[in-house]
């Protein structure tokens, strides 16, 4: 079943009969995935030297959720962070929807905008780490998409809740999106509300009041994912506002394409097409043929925008006679970042 028609079932959104028997039996096939999640939890809990310590501060950037909440651009914002002062820092991942052995989109995300941070992915965090730390002498590892992998010993672990998919009366997978239960939150050092700029305020400030009941010594912070400029071929560059007013079609193969949608609007933008492909999708030459034929049907004036996820891996210059733009976005504070960066700075014991 494809990710968007899973979702709509597990959300609700699909209706009848068979929708209903088939939330029904994930309701009850969600029962093992629990039993063994939490045997899992349990043994890391009971026994902590179970996880891997390497010589160096990890901090891990995860989530709770399955789908996308934002990791690529707090996993950037954290590593320029410790960049500007002067550590050696590299990011880990595990890689996944990568092919051939080579980066994912990720990673090709971060390499473009993170130069002089070096990347490293394979299943075996661990052994990545390791790397990093005796080969490339890190002196500080981001764990991307980590929380779950407890393997690997982290000094912080900050965790993203997209303001727009509540956790409240989510469920477990696969009758849910959780890929734990919500008490594993009291292993995160910090929570980040994501695209709360998408969310009702009422929604958001009912979240965080809900997670405040639960852990009410973790901190919390709210972010938005800001556009930051247009990135075109051969290293061009364009101000957001140049899209504003002008009949827009997106392309995109996110965790969450309605919100790269509504970022698009968000610039004024008149959103007329889109293509929207699975998570991490590797496209093709038949998919870059199929979006030529599609743009060519598009308004003259009409602009094409893809994420820079995306955009690192189509690496095509235009499609159907108009340049293809990617919104390249960053990570902004609505609150918490002087409190953020204060949790930052303490996982380095000698800093300053």
């Amino acid at each position: 079943m494809p990710a968007s028609r899973f979702h709509a079932l597990i959300r609700g959104e699909r209706r009848g009969p068979v929708a209903y028997l088939l939330r029904a039996g994930l309701w009850w096939a969600r029962l093992p995935y629990a039993v063994g999640v939490w045997v899992r939890n349990r043994g890391f809990d009971r026994h902590p030297t179970r996880a891997v310590r390497v010589p160096v501060p990890v901090v891990c950037v995860g989530n709770l959720t399955l789908g996308g909440t934002g990791k690529t651009v707090c996993v950037e914002y954290i590593a320029r962070f410790y960049r500007e002062q002067d550590r050696a820092v590299a990011i880990l991942s595990r890689g996944y929807g990568s092919t051939d052995g080579g980066s994912n989109d990720e990673a090709m995300m971060l390499e473009e905008n993170l130069p002089d941070v070096p990347h490293l992915q394979g299943a075996d965090r661990v052994k990545v780490a390791n790397t990093a730390v005796e080969e490339l002498e890190s002196d500080l590892l981001v764990l991307d998409d980590g929380f779950q992998h407890r393997r690997l010993h982290r000094d912080l672990d900050v965790v993203l809740i997209d303001a727009t998919r509540p956790l409240a009366g989510e469920y477990l997978f696969p009758r849910g999106t959780l890929r734990e239960p919500v008490g594993s939150l009291k292993r995160a050092g910090f929570v980040l509300f994501t695209r709360c700029d998408q969310a009702p305020e009422e929604s958001v400030q009912r979240q965080i009041d809900w997670v405040k009941e639960r852990f009410p010594n973790l901190p919390v912070g709210r972010t938005v994912h800001q556009p930051v400029e247009l990135v075109g071929p051969d290293g061009a560059t364009a101000s957001v506002a140049e899209v504003a007013g002008k009949p827009v079609a997106t392309v995109c193969g996110v965790g969450n394409p309605e919100s790269f949608a509504r970022t698009v609007a968000d610039l004024g933008a008149a959103v007329i097409a889109s293509r929207v492909y699975p998570d991490h999708h590797a496209y093709t030459a038949d998919d870059v043929a199929e979006l030529t034929a599609w743009a060519e049907t598009l308004p003259p004036d009409a602009v094409v925008l893809t994420t820079q996820k995306d955009w690192v891996k189509l690496r095509v210059g235009e499609l159907g006679g108009r340049k293809l733009w990617a919104v390249r976005v960053g990570l902004k504070f609505l609150n918490g970042e002087e409190r953020f960066r204060e949790v930052l700075r303490g996982v380095i014991p000698d800093w300053g």
